[in-house]
């Protein structure tokens, strides 16, 4: 196991907090945060930039244990890692969470698809950083 990039594991889960509050935000003006409630405390953020901490170490560690020879080698690798995970594990939860709660089809297609684009973007950092 090659070690952890740590810097990518930071950059990755910010430029997907980012992601978040540009898609909540200006981009598809839901109108809602990116996590309900009070946005003045920040607390809110914090939780979600922990959330996306964590699955960003997940991933560093994931690309630690493939290897630097073999990722140079196979680079298409950081995508189908990270848009597998979020294609196989979050976005059939964010579904069925969204399913369970009557939200309309296109909130959940939308809050899905940031998701996607949120775990891609994190596979780029760590392409860009490889």
């Amino acid at each position: 196991m090659g070690p952890v990039n740590w810097l990518g594991v930071f950059l990755a889960a910010a430029l997907a907090v980012a992601i978040g509050l540009v898609w909540n935000g200006p981009l598809f003006r839901t109108g809602r945060q990116l996590l309900p409630g009070n946005a003045e405390s920040g607390g809110n953020y914090g939780l979600v930039a922990f959330v996306f901490l964590v699955s960003s170490v997940m991933l560093g560690h994931n690309f630690a244990r493939i290897g630097a020879e073999t990722l140079s080698a196979k680079p298409w690798l950081y995508f189908m890692q990270t848009g597998g995970i979020a294609i196989a594990f979050v976005i059939p939860a964010v579904w069925l969470t969204h399913l369970r709660d009557r939200a309309e089809p296109m909130r959940r297609v939308v809050d899905c698809l940031f998701w996607l684009v949120a775990y891609l973007a994190m596979g780029l950092v760590y392409w860009a950083l490889g």
